[in-house]
């Protein structure tokens, strides 16, 4: 399957409040026949470990049968944040029982964000966690969203699929963080995707950091176990570390590349 890879990103956002924010973010463990449970180990370790303020999950939690949910339960209790632990479903989630995979994330601590957002707490109250649900099985709705976020708030947003953004639209928004495409899971060596999985925009954003209109900017990870085949070739699994670094609202903003990955 390959080694895990902790990727750390430095962005600078523009707030209202200058204070900084550490944000872990995983996806698509595919818990189950997939995707060995040694990897699961070593991806919320290392999330408990990066002592992130904020911790988001990208759904794809278990790989064909709501009960492997139960695998990764002991790991996510251990998972503790200040301003805690948000997550949103993925397609595979959809395919079975999700209204279980729900109750059992809810009852580990996990708050879901299904088409809908939430205010973090003080002093980190100007930014909003937007939450769509999955594009490609699910019924992301964009106008519900964000119906509440205040204006001129720095946006957040989880989702599980690239596509997610179909749903936004021209909306306003700081960061997203999406995973499903698995970089391809089987790529060539440099990184390019032989096959990918369902979805309109996989093949434009595969994988890494990309720059959108306006202010907008959208992370697209690895993901963490396997679909399908429990293989990976050139696609190492990651997690990734977000340090958002607050700047002085309507100030110039950018993303800084990569700064360490182990």
């Amino acid at each position: 399957m390959g080694r895990l890879a902790v990727r750390h990103h430095r962005f600078e956002i523009s707030r209202r409040n200058t204070f900084d924010l550490r944000v872990a973010f995983a996806a698509d463990f595919h818990a189950g026949a997939t995707t060995h449970p040694a990897i699961l180990e070593d991806a919320f370790r290392e999330l408990a470990e990066l002592r992130a303020d904020l911790i988001l999950l990208g759904g794809d939690f278990v790989a064909f049968e709501a009960r492997d949910i139960e695998i990764l339960l002991p790991m996510l209790r251990r998972l503790d944040a200040p301003l805690g632990v948000f997550a949103v479903l993925g397609n595979h989630d959809l395919t079975t029982d999700h209204a279980r995979v729900v109750a059992e994330l809810e009852a580990s601590g996990v708050v879901m964000l299904t088409n809908r957002a939430v205010q973090l707490a003080p002093p980190h109250d100007d930014v909003w966690l937007c939450g769509l649900d999955d594009p490609i099985y699910g019924e992301p709705r964009a106008e519900a969203t964000f119906a509440d976020v205040e204006p001129g708030a720095t946006r957040l947003v989880l989702m599980h699929a690239p596509d997610g953004l179909l749903a936004i639209g021209a909306r306003d928004f700081d960061l997203a963080l999406c995973g499903h495409t698995h970089g391809g899971q089987l790529a060539l060596p440099g990184g390019t995707p032989i096959v990918m999985p369902k979805g309109k925009l996989c093949r434009r954003y595969p994988g890494g950091v990309y720059e959108l209109s306006g202010r907008r900017r959208l992370l697209v990870s690895h993901g963490v176990g396997c679909s399908t085949l429990p293989l990976r070739l050139f696609a190492r699994p990651e997690v990734h570390l977000c340090e958002l670094v607050a700047v002085r609202a309507g100030a110039e903003s950018g993303e800084r590349a990569v700064a360490r990955v182990r």
